[in-house]
């Protein structure tokens, strides 16, 4: 297993985390994630260790709770070899301090996930989302508290704009807090729009990319095909899909040359469309998800081999939109906006 620096900071992770929002599945929307309880999570994760994956991904707000709890059930005994990762921000309950990242929330929001993991300290705590009712200072503050106390170690978001992200590395370093080390962030061949404004905001600011979604709720995991069906096991044909439509001529063209470099690789779509992923800048760590042992195992395959670089580009051409503005217009001089450096290491490396 390959293991990267998360952003400017001094912690290494492996390419592949494992995300457990399969776990638990209550209510509708995660229900169509999966139903993993603490039996096959075990099993899964023990898999995950014995491919060198020790990096596990959960939230709060999966499942109210019950993901942490049955993470926290499945890693008994194996808490100093692994990284743990887990959110806060999102509504726990009905009442008006049960959401968003204000002190009084976030405070007992640790505090709670600590007990459901059965763990004294979390690795890389992330805000699930911006809390745009609450000053960035006092969440931070609220942050930096908490890796004082020894509860958590790293911090992280997930899901801001740029000026969210860059307007709160900034109150960091102007008071001299812990920064954000990673930005866990929507990204696949589906949606590039991570490389208009983050990506080059992480290249500049040492911030990684850990990815959630790398395939599209399932989109990109082989099984959609032209003039079929959506598979009825799939998450986006039981209600458990992300993001805008996507429209049908871009996403079969799209699969038509996965298809294409899949045959050539003698990989799945799948670890294709992974294996891109880890071939871009900021990068650090795809958060991969598994409603069963089989997924599991076929996901870790898209690691220990490269694509090349002719094919990184032809599906980069298959895969590329038009960028809104003011990104198109930045995209007009390039030499004073230059993009990140998505091909030098793979030219290096052919």
């Amino acid at each position: 297993m390959e293991y990267r620096q998360l952003g400017g900071s001094g912690l290494k992770v492996p390419v592949l985390s494992f995300g457990t929002g399969t776990f638990g599945g209550t209510g509708d929307f995660f229900k169509a994630w999966g139903n993993t309880q603490v039996d096959e999570a075990t099993k899964l994760v023990g898999l995950c260790m014995d491919a060198g994956i020790n990096f596990f991904d959960t939230a709060n707000v999966y499942s109210q709770g019950l993901s942490e709890e049955i993470l926290g059930k499945a890693i008994i005994g194996l808490r100093d070899k692994i990284i743990l990762s887990t959110k806060a921000t999102f509504r726990m309950g009905d009442k008006p301090n049960q959401s968003g990242s204000g002190r009084f929330h976030l405070i007992k929001a640790c505090e709670d996930s600590l007990r459901r993991l059965q763990t004294d300290y979390i690795d890389v705590y992330h805000m699930h989302g911006f809390d745009g009712t609450t000053p960035v200072e006092e969440t931070l503050s609220a942050l930096n508290d908490l890796i004082r106390a020894g509860k958590v170690r790293y911090i992280a978001c997930s899901n801001f704009s740029g000026w969210h992200l860059m307007k709160s590395l900034s109150v960091s370093e102007r008071y001299g807090w812990a920064k954000y080390i990673a930005h866990q962030a929507h990204y696949s061949l589906l949606s590039r729009e991570l490389e208009w404004e983050l990506m080059p905001l992480g290249v500049d600011q040492k911030v990684g990319t850990i990815v959630w979604s790398p395939l599209s709720a399932g989109r990109l995991g082989g099984k959609y095909r032209r003039n079929q069906p959506l598979p009825p096991e799939g998450r986006i044909a039981q209600g458990g899909g992300e993001g805008p439509a996507i429209p049908e001529d871009f996403f079969f063209n799209l699969i038509d040359v996965l298809d294409e470099v899949a045959a050539e690789t003698e990989k799945t779509v799948a670890q294709v469309a992974l294996n891109w992923l880890l071939q871009r800048p900021t990068v650090s760590n795809i958060v991969i998800g598994a409603r069963n042992e089989e997924q599991l195992k076929q996901n870790l395959d898209a690691v220990g081999w490269n694509l090349t670089l002719e094919q990184v580009k032809r599906l980069d051409a298959a895969s590329e939109k038009s960028p809104i503005y003011p990104y198109w217009h930045q995209r007009k001089n390039t030499t004073l906006n230059p993009l990140p450096d998505f091909y030098g290491h793979l030219a290096a490396r052919q």
